[in-house]
């Protein structure tokens, strides 16, 4: 496959993650965005992705994403599945397309690459999350083939749906989203962006290194 990939990552920002239990409660907003962020931020790294479409309505998210190549599409505020249809409506109907979750800070570059080129070789195709039972990325060869089916136990709906699952090793960012403070922990181990260490750490600025 030689198309670039359009990706497709809805963002709720700063009311995400409410099931993200901390000691300090005044973290979960700002993690939630720098979540976000620092997935985007691999995103736009990934040398096999064109496109990237950002859906929010977040004016942090948005405002960060200012002058990057980032696109923004508001969100409709009809939950996950209407944001991402929202997102693919942009897209070009016969390029290669994906929608990544971006609950995913310790995601990198070279994992998703990695992991586009084996969805490359499948019409449709999903990667698991590290519990094995929700889907952080699905894909499909055409985007007018990439219907949203997120939520609980999604793998099995993708699957159900013939998504071919990408085994990837647990180590892989793209299988961490972050739903606990363990999940946190986990991601933490794995090695963070720049926008999760310096909310977790505000003496840490979020600034390229």
């Amino acid at each position: 496959m030689s198309a670039l990939w359009s990706l497709v990552l809805p963002v709720k920002g700063a009311d995400g993650k409410s099931r993200l239990a901390l000691a300090d409660d005044r973290l979960r907003s700002p993690l939630a965005i720098a979540f976000a962020l620092d997935a985007i931020d691999a995103v736009l790294a990934a040398g096999s992705v064109g496109r990237v479409i950002v859906v929010t309505s977040d004016v942090a998210v948005a405002g960060a994403l200012h002058g990057s190549r980032a696109e923004i599409v508001p969100d409709p505020g009809e939950g996950l599945n209407a944001a991402i249809r929202s997102g693919l409506a942009v897209l070009e109907l016969a390029h290669p397309a994906g929608v990544l979750l971006a609950d995913l800070p310790a995601l990198t570059a070279h994992d998703l690459d990695a992991a586009l080129a084996v969805a490359a070789t499948h019409p449709l195709a999903m990667v698991p999350d590290a519990d094995g039972t929700g889907t952080t990325l699905s894909t499909a060869l055409r985007a007018d083939a990439l219907v949203p089916r997120f939520g609980a136990g999604s793998r099995a709906v993708h699957e159900q749906a013939g998504h071919v699952p990408i085994e990837l090793p647990a180590t892989s960012g793209l299988r961490r989203d972050v739903d606990s403070e363990p999940d946190l922990r986990q991601a933490l181990a794995l090695g963070v962006g720049r926008h999760t260490r310096a909310a977790l750490d505000p003496a840490s600025p979020a600034s390229p290194e």
